[in-house]
């Protein structure tokens, strides 16, 4: 039998509720500089889960399951917070949360209200 990481089950709902509504949807990269433990400038890339398109508007979202701190947050939203446009973006976790906001604008949802609020990017 094949192993199911959830995560990645997780992923596909995205995926697939983003194909539903319509959005072309693209993996993305984003290359930040940073110094490594010897003090050396080098070039790390991150993903972004989704970049989700229709017409002019485009979403970039994150998949997680779970935000229980604020190192996890700050781990979860470093490739959002370092793309330099003021497109929306979006991270879903799989437990039922109040939609909230950070000092970023990032807006972190749950699975559920995702899935069942046809704008709940645009919340």
């Amino acid at each position: 039998m094949r192993q199911q990481e959830e995560s990645h089950i997780m992923e596909n709902i995205i995926y697939n509720e983003l194909i539903t509504r319509g959005y072309n949807v693209d993996v993305g990269m984003v290359e930040i500089k940073k110094q490594d433990k010897d003090g050396k400038w080098i070039r790390v890339q991150l993903e972004v889960d989704f970049i989700a398109n229709l017409g002019s508007k485009k979403y970039y979202v994150q998949s997680a399951l779970s935000i229980p701190d604020r190192e996890k947050e700050i781990q979860e939203s470093r490739s959002l917070t370092n793309i330099n446009d003021s497109f929306k973006k979006v991270i879903v976790v799989k437990e039922h949360i109040m939609p909230r906001r950070n000092e970023d604008g990032i807006l972190t949802i749950g699975l559920f209200d995702f899935l069942l609020k046809e704008d709940s990017l645009d919340m």
